[in-house]
């Protein structure tokens, strides 16, 4: 089923994920698959709609950042990437509460941020099959069998993946390079010695 991203689409594909579905909407990377943060049996299906490795983890996206409130730590190293960066294409892994860690994002979409108005915290990751390139507009992404609704948000504006920083180490270290390079993130490296 495909939705318009209208006041009322919005809303229907929010019911659909808080009914346990899976979602595929517009970033502004890639298509993306949601499922509901705190729905272990929708995320769960988000892998098999994938064929993802169970040990992949998925990306928690969210509208504002009060939203992270009481789900991870925000020290002040990520708060000041957080201002600079977001919304955008950054996902920052931090330390989860209540143990492990965890990567999140504010996408810079209006399609997404209203979806995520509607839905609350969503898990996510890009709508494809697992190493195959991701869907950049809904007809791909409603290829995906088991997606339930595709929110139509027209092409994705972006085509690289976010940029991965780990934040949970001593020095921030870049796990994916995405749609901002590292040297624009972090600063050029330092030139060798010799």
């Amino acid at each position: 089923m495909v939705l318009k991203p209208t006041q009322a689409g919005l809303q229907r594909a929010a019911k659909l994920l808080r009914s346990g579905a899976v979602v595929a909407f517009p970033t502004d990377t890639v298509y993306g698959l949601g499922a509901s943060f705190d729905d272990e049996v929708a995320r769960k299906r988000i892998y098999q709609i994938k064929g993802r490795p169970v040990g992949m983890p998925l990306i928690l996206m969210v509208a504002a950042e009060s939203q992270l409130e009481g789900l991870v730590h925000v020290d002040s190293r990520a708060e000041a990437m957080i201002r600079k960066w977001w919304p955008g294409p950054l996902t920052l892994v931090l330390y989860a509460i209540g143990g492990g860690t965890l990567g999140v994002r504010i996408p810079k979409h209006k399609v997404a941020l209203g979806l995520l108005r509607h839905s609350g915290p969503l898990m996510t990751t890009s709508a494809n099959l697992h190493g195959r390139e991701p869907a950049m507009n809904a007809e791909e992404a409603a290829a995906l069998s088991g997606v339930m609704a595709v929110l139509d948000g027209g092409a994705a504006p972006g085509g690289t993946a976010s940029t991965v920083l780990d934040l949970t180490g001593p020095e921030p270290h870049v796990l994916r390079e995405g749609a901002i390079p590292t040297p624009e993130l972090l600063g050029p490296p330092p030139p060798h010695a010799g």
